[in-house]
């Protein structure tokens, strides 16, 4: 039943809102897709085909596998490989835990014949399907995806870094909150598995509002129309859709006239939860209802069923005896008679020996997101992850990033067809046992279309040494939220966008001057960075803060520099600075000091101003001529003296900081 899965959602996210309102605040403005950018795709991966997978539960041949250990024996590794390939070829589902250790010999020839990419692979795989303790082969593996590990700033930390910036121009704020879709959607107790037709027109969902408890029912579908930018109040669907069993799940044709959805502890079901469907009559109702049959339904859960773009293939979740874990996702494919054909598992790449669950394929793209506890990068219990379909093969799954996945658990991923908002159900912190219906932006890292590289290094223009910093991804065009990353120990970083669009690059870090970079991206991008430390034992000195004579009003040539002053500052809160003006020995000693001094005032003014920072940050002192840098022998001499100092004054470390300071 539905019910047993309500235990999962325990959900939890950083800096929400709740709005009590029916309004969809969300429905953004966006550029046109083009049709080239429509299909683009992420650059093919290795293919594991496993042949078997829905053929022979467990492949054993007595003679191979004897001949492939006796070769191993003798380390003649080159006549093991093709045997080894060839066996694991074969593997069943039940060869992935049965058989692990092969997976990883495998991988390990690999890596020995320097095929790294392959031997990752079945790393992978080892550690998706073993059920045995593996921490080993878990440090192993990651010491090898060090140089590609994403360290996503903390949510917490993420959002201040955002409230800090908010006074710099150039930055825009992102706009990501979770929007409670108010009460003409949910109700005092559950409201989950959200699904919404390609148009955005319709909003379909399971509630078990108490109304549904006095038939003495659990689950039922509900629907939301919008109109006039509004989502109006919930209708049930009525029978015979509803009915005095429990009913949930579903999902709409593109034409709206044909429904997928579960019903569970039916009397012509084949197990606990099965899979229907139901056409829209043309009087406005909906009949026809049909189980799907025992080629597709099994004898115990089957659940949540997802349309492909071509409605030709319906994916679903299943925990039926035989599969790779405690729960999968299967799909059946629709024959030439109309009819469903049997039900096949998706395969080891995408299912672990854990649960995935919620499949959801995009309406216009070749992408198939799902909720998994499974996978290698994961920031909770549950977390929604994305696999492109290329060539006919399903690629490693991504985690779509913190900015979705929070520390509890996530499900039903739903998202509308233009990828502007998304749909999920989750849990305030202090209500665990109630889901309400939310809706937000879709940030970048689940977006469809994000599946252009943009990576690079920045280092040390004096060493060559990799530099720690935070690097953030401004999305220019569409206000696409991109989560920040912390610069990896190689000084290394990548982000996946979305092509033929523009972004401004923001490094940030308390050892050197932010750093800004606008990028109009057109393909894969590799950049290579440099900048200068920042000594923060020495003055900081430049020569282009000249003042007109006898006057302290700051020049348009000077407003460059001390704007990345400015927004050094503003990245960095716990940092001061002391202003410091000098001036030559020329004239007055007394007018010259109320000068210099004019001249620091006049400076930080500028900054505490172009910044809104706080006050007490910044001191401004005059020096007059009181401390030459060197003797006033020539004009060239009294010009150096002339000068404006900054110092720059960090906290001292506490630590927990990634390297990047106190901040």
């Amino acid at each position: 039943m539905f019910r047993l899965f309500l235990c999962f959602f325990l959900l939890c996210a950083t800096g929400s809102v709740t709005l009590g309102q029916t309004k969809n605040l969300l429905r953004l403005k966006q550029k046109p897709v083009s049709d080239s950018l429509r299909k683009k795709l992420p650059a093919a991966e290795l293919v594991l085909d496993f042949p078997n997978i829905n053929e022979t539960p467990y492949y054993f041949h007595k003679g191979k596998l004897a001949q492939i250990q006796k070769l191993e024996q003798r380390q003649n590794w080159e006549k093991v490989m093709p045997l080894l390939e060839e066996y694991v070829g074969n593997f069943g589902i039940e060869n992935f835990y049965k058989d692990t250790k092969l997976l990883w010999r495998l991988g390990q020839l690999y890596e020995r014949e320097g095929q790294r990419q392959k031997a990752i692979a079945y790393y992978r795989l080892v550690l998706k399907h073993h059920r045995t303790d593996v921490r080993q082969i878990q440090l192993y593996y990651d010491s090898l995806e060090e140089k590609n590990k994403d360290l996503y700033v903390p949510l917490e930390y993420y959002y201040e870094l955002v409230e800090y910036r908010k006074s710099v121009n150039t930055y825009k704020p992102p706009r990501g909150v979770y929007t409670n879709m108010g009460e003409s959607i949910n109700s005092k107790d559950e409201d989950y598995g959200p699904t919404v037709h390609a148009d955005e027109d319709v909003f379909i969902y399971t509630s078990r509002r108490k109304n549904n408890k006095a038939r003495g029912t659990d689950e039922d579908l509900y629907f939301s129309k919008y109109e006039n930018g509004f989502w109006t109040a919930a209708q049930s669907f009525g029978k015979p859709i509803n009915s005095i069993y429990n009913e949930g799940s579903a999902c709409l044709s593109r034409d709206g006239k044909t429904m997928f959805f579960a019903r569970c502890d039916s009397p012509d079901g084949f197990g606990n939860c099965d899979l229907y469907q139901a056409v829209k009559l043309a009087d406005g109702s909906w009949g026809q209802i049909k189980n799907l049959g025992a080629s597709v339904n099994s004898k115990a859960w089957d659940s949540q069923p997802s349309l492909s773009p071509s409605e030709d293939t319906l994916y679903f979740a299943s925990d039926r005896i035989g599969g790779f874990g405690l729960s999968d996702i299967y799909f059946t494919a629709k024959l030439r008679n109309g009819m469903w054909g049997p039900a096949q598992n998706l395969g080891p790449v995408v299912n672990t020996r854990e649960s995935e669950v919620s499949p959801y394929f995009h309406p216009l793209h070749q992408v198939l997101y799902f909720s998994s506890r499974g996978q290698l990068l994961n920031f909770g219990d549950f977390d929604i992850y994305k696999t492109y379909r290329v060539n006919g093969n399903w690629q490693e799954p991504r985690n779509v990033g913190p900015l979705v996945n929070g520390k509890g658990s996530e499900y039903y991923f739903t998202i509308n067809s233009a990828s502007t908002n998304l749909y999920y159900a989750r849990s305030e912190p202090k209500d665990l046992k109630n889901l309400d219906l939310y809706s937000f932006p879709l940030p970048m890292e689940a977006h469809p279309l994000a599946v252009t590289k943009l990576t690079g290094v920045l280092t040390d223009s004096i060493t060559n040494k990799p530099l720690n910093g935070i690097i953030s991804i401004i999305d220019l065009d569409n206000g696409i939220e991109v989560a920040s990353k912390y610069l990896r120990e190689d000084g290394s970083f990548d982000f996946d966008l979305i092509d033929n669009s523009r972004y401004m690059m923001l490094i940030q870090s308390p050892d050197f001057f932010s750093i800004e970079k606008e990028i109009d991206l057109k393909n894969d991008t590799v950049l290579k960075i440099m900048t200068t430390l920042i000594d923060y034992s020495i003055p900081l000195i430049f020569k282009n803060l000249e003042f007109d004579e006898g006057k302290a009003d700051i020049k348009d040539h000077m407003k460059n520099t001390l704007d990345r002053i400015v927004l050094f500052m503003v990245d960095h809160p716990q940092i001061r600075l002391s202003i410091e003006g000098h001036t030559d020995a020329s004239g007055d000693p007394n007018a010259n000091q109320e000068l210099s001094q004019w001249r620091a005032f006049s400076i930080q003014r500028y900054i505490e101003e172009k910044g809104k920072l706080a006050p007490g940050r910044i001191d401004a002192i005059g020096k007059g001529s009181s401390e030459p840098i060197k003797p006033e022998v020539t004009l060239e001499d009294r010009a150096v003296n002339r000068r404006v100092e900054f110092k720059l004054i960090r906290p001292k470390p506490v630590g927990g900081d990634n390297g990047t300071g106190d901040w």
